[in-house]
């Protein structure tokens, strides 16, 4: 009879998994800032970015407003291995007057109450920072910082509204610190639900959500900040205290809510409003049960029809009789004494009826409870992209902790509506007081850190004043290399390339290309058509180097290279063409034309004898007499820069600027002939190959290399040489990120202060890492994939700070990338004589192509230190390549030319 007279608040697994997706849809529109204006479940930010990582410790007073009493804590935090705490508490009356009265009147009776506290434990000597839990919903803007929505509960106080109730309590303190000596810092304003998940997570780190279901109900979790459109930013989570309690209160759970839920609403003190909280805390249990009661017994179901005072009392039925009749143990003799408790002289039907209802009514709370927690744990999961999640539920409240069967019936009704997470629940101890000194020490254990952060990272944050004085010394550094008496001391030694032109559409034929420069070899065949027509086309095949060549005799080195040219020759069937070729040769050397290259030295582990001090160009035409079987025109020796610039000057005849930021980094230019002391002649241009990677070589930038350049330099292959290099391309700025991951967790910030295995591996954060980590798109869990990769543990928190760290380093080389070209392009507009500079630059290299921020924070620069010059960057496509058959093309059309 009860249950056909109740059906509607039985609810189905379906409807229960329909409430959740309903829950879920008011989640994401209370997350989005279009929407959140118009949003029931308000999911404010708590500006609580971290849970306890156990290295908390000190001592933290907490205030306590929000209940029937106020209290006051003093919480001792150790940091002794074991996440230990001592708490001590003091409990204060709430009276009326303080409650019902003015702000002023309430906050000094908290400053007062704190005061007396103070006095009692002895602590009016120490300046102690303070959690204040406000149990009331605030919107907040920084962790010290709430504005009051609304009053709630039995408080009705004036003028607080619509204020800042720090602010209110540190004007109250303030006025006592005078009079009583205290002295106390403000650090966090918590809510208890937020208190109840951070003490959880003190003890159980897996601890991401907490959950008040007592008198009010709430929860809250850590949500991803790039979700929480409320707040700027995007790394890393922030606690999201939902305040579900109002879920359907825009309607959401109309078809749900029964006649009994809207009787208990109309007569409650905010009709319309928490509508969810009405159907699930123990503040309303009680009374929809006497509103049920009533209505049975009026049409004559239960008391013989007899409607007693009590039933007719609102109020008079509380959760406690709620809990003690569902004690099935104790039979029917509880029930039965309640009843008679209030008048109502029931049969044995009515007891076991009654006992139902009660049932019926704390398993509907139950059942929408766990409907709501589904939603929050199904999103924390869909969060992290796990198929199965484990995770912790921290809780508090009155109805969980005493009703009897209220946390089995939750426990179970939730892993049957999220099977694939594996949940604990966590009871938890003084959420409310013990928690807002966890939040407190939580927060200034990251003020530490991120002044230990910054301290690290300021050096690498390079201000305008100190770019411009990069920028002029590379400039100085430029003109010097240029001068025949300095040359042979200049660090920047502006290398004649003998290309004196760039690409004007009129290049014709066919040619051969050779690419050395790493461990593959490369031939290119390349077809240059000339007039409406214009194009290239290429035609390669690459051709391994084995070790022993690389560091065998050069003898054997260039017969292997000739072996690999028979063979493309014969794979192109054009074994007897006799074919001009251009041959990218991509190690330093000195040229005295541009068919001519000596080899200065050796680098990227090819150590072949005999070449260093030998002309590339003579030792090639010597190989390819050896072997007898084709002869070729070798026309010119190429270095990549150059090619990257011809490459886009083929495209865009104003490129007379070419830069590499890859694995290395250079840069050249078409210099004035008459600048060029070091080249007879006065007329026309030459390109000129800066190798500029040797910048500050002579110590005229070492005021701002930091100690981890000064690590990567002493560890690396040529110590003290190619300095700017080492301070912006890609071979070594993974090297760098890793040097200060180690001094980082070597001062406790990154890793549990554990220096893995894999983090003492030189070499192990590659450059590319570096790219992945700082993608906008890459959420900070495959951050933490990536690091796990690298056999580095890390935590949200660590992957916060790794990405910054590989930010700080991209940044700094990107913009000390950029000083230098801005001292180039300078040059260059200074060379024309003209006001305004509109000029390209070709640019090639995995630096600039595959990072996320490179290329915009170098255009940025270039345009900060170069105001004067428009310039355009445009991309180099295969510079090595299609680039070496250009030089050539322009070498024979200017030969052509000569010639006539």
């Amino acid at each position: 009879q009860v249950d056909r007279y109740l059906y509607q608040l039985r609810l189905s697994d379906d409807v229960l998994l329909d409430v959740t997706a309903r829950f879920q849809a008011e989640m994401v529109k209370g997350l989005g800032r279009d929407t959140n204006p118009t949003a029931a479940v308000k999911m404010l930010p708590s500006f609580v970015r971290s849970l306890p990582d156990g290295s908390e410790k000190g001592e933290f007073l907490a205030v306590d407003l929000g209940g029937s009493q106020f209290r006051a804590h003093q919480v001792k935090v150790f940091d002794d291995g074991k996440q230990s705490s001592q708490l001590e508490s003091k409990f204060y009356p709430t009276p009326q007057e303080v409650t019902q009265g003015s702000g002023a009147e309430l906050f000094d009776y908290v400053a007062d109450c704190l005061s007396d506290f103070m006095e009692a434990k002895n602590l009016k000597h120490k300046k102690l920072p303070l959690g204040f839990t406000f149990s009331f919903p605030c919107k907040q803007t920084k962790l010290e910082e709430g504005v009051l929505l609304a009053w709630t509960k039995h408080f009705r106080v004036r003028g607080v509204q619509d204020t800042d109730v720090v602010s209110s309590l540190r004007r109250a303190l303030q006025k006592h610190q005078a009079s009583f000596d205290i002295d106390v810092d403000v650090l966090a304003l918590v809510n208890d639900t937020v208190g109840t998940m951070m003490t959880c997570g003190y003890d159980d780190q897996r601890c991401e959500v907490g959950l008040i279901i007592g008198t009010g109900t709430n929860a809250c979790y850590m949500e991803e900040m790039r979700h929480i459109s409320l707040v700027e930013g995007d790394e890393g989570r922030m606690c999201i205290n939902t305040e579900w309690g109002a879920f359907g209160d825009d309607g959401a759970l109309d078809d749900l809510r029964t006649e009994f839920d809207r009787e208990l609403d109309l007569g409650s003190l905010n009709p319309g409003k928490q509508l969810f909280e009405k159907m699930i805390s123990s503040l309303y249990l009680g009374e929809l049960v006497r509103l049920i009661l009533l209505k049975m017994t009026k049409e004559g179901l239960l008391f013989n029809g007899k409607v007693s005072a009590a039933l007719l009392t609102k109020g008079k039925i509380e959760m406690k009789h709620v809990s003690a009749m569902e004690k099935y143990k104790e039979g029917l003799s509880n029930t039965k004494e309640i009843l008679t408790e209030l008048n109502l002289f029931p049969s044995e039907e009515d007891c076991v009826a009654v006992q139902h209802v009660c049932t019926i009514v704390s398993f509907r709370s139950a059942n929408l409870c766990a409907a709501a927690l589904a939603a929050i744990l199904t999103r924390l999961r869909e969060n992290k992209k796990l198929l199965r999640m484990r995770t912790t539920v921290g809780i508090d409240g009155g109805l969980y902790k005493t009703h009897p069967k209220y946390a089995k019936r939750l426990h179970k009704v939730v892993r049957r509506l999220v099977p694939t997470c594996d949940v604990r629940f966590l009871l938890s101890e003084s959420g409310s007081g013990r928690g807002a000194a966890v939040v407190t020490a939580v927060a200034r254990r990251l003020a530490a850190q991120r002044r230990r952060l910054d301290a690290a990272l300021a050096p690498f944050l390079l201000p305008p004043g100190t770019l411009r004085e990069v920028r002029d010394k590379m400039r100085a550094e430029l003109e010097l290399g240029l001068k025949r008496e300095m040359q042979a001391q200049a660090t920047v030694k502006m290398l004649p390339t003998y290309v004196c032109g760039t690409p004007d559409g009129t290049e014709k034929g066919k040619f051969l290309a050779l690419d050395l420069g790493g461990t593959n070899f490369r031939v290119l065949l390349v077809k240059i058509k000339s007039g409406r027509r214009r194009s290239v086309q290429m035609y390669n095949k690459i051709f391994a180097i084995p070790l022993e060549i690389m560091q065998g005799t050069g003898e054997e080195l260039f017969d292997h290279i000739v072996q690999c040219i028979a063979d493309f020759l014969e794979y192109m069937g054009i074994r007897g063409a006799r074919l001009p070729l251009g041959f990218t040769f991509s190690f330093p050397c000195r040229q005295a034309s541009i068919d001519k290259g000596t080899l200065v030295g050796w680098t990227k582990g090819f150590k072949a004898t005999d070449c260093e001090g030998e002309d590339v160009v003579d030792m090639l035409r010597e190989a390819i007499r050896r072997r007898n079987e084709f002869d070729l025109d070798i026309v010119a020796v190429v270095n990549d820069t150059v090619g990257t610039m011809m490459t886009c000057g083929y495209e865009d005849p104003n490129c007379e600027i070419g830069l590499i930021a890859g694995t290395g980094t250079n840069v050249c230019y078409m210099e004035d002939m008459k600048n060029i002391e070091i080249v007879e002649g006065n007329e026309g241009k030459m390109c000129i190959n800066t190798e500029w990677g040797a910048f500050g070589d002579n110590g005229c930038i070492d005021y701002i290399r930091t100690k981890y350049d000064r690590e990567v330099d002493e560890g690396s292959l040529n110590p003290g040489k190619q300095r700017y290099e080492k301070m912006t391309s890609g071979m070594y700025l993974g090297e760098i990120v890793r040097q200060i991951l180690i001094d980082l967790t070597k001062q406790g910030l990154l890793f549990r202060g554990h220096i893995s295995e894999s983090l003492r591996k030189k070499g192990i954060f590659e450059t590319k890492f570096l790219s992945q980590i700082e993608s906008d798109r890459l959420a900070l869990l495959q951050v933490r994939r990536i690091l796990q990769q690298l056999g580095l543990d890390s935590t949200c928190e660590d992957s916060i700070i790794v990405k910054e760290v590989c930010g700080a380093v991209s940044t700094r080389a990107a913009r000390l990338c950029g000083a230098g070209l801005a001292a180039v392009v300078e040059k260059k507009r200074e060379n024309r004589g003209v006001e305004r500079l509109q000029i390209t630059v070709g640019v090639d290299g995995t630096l600039y192509k595959l990072h996320p921020h490179f290329s915009r924070i170098l255009r940025e620069t270039v345009k900060e230190l170069a105001p004067q010059c428009d310039v355009t960057f445009m991309l180099s496509e295969d510079g090595s390549g299609k680039g070496a058959a250009l030089i050539t093309a322009v070498a024979k059309r200017l030969h052509n030319v000569g010639q006539k």
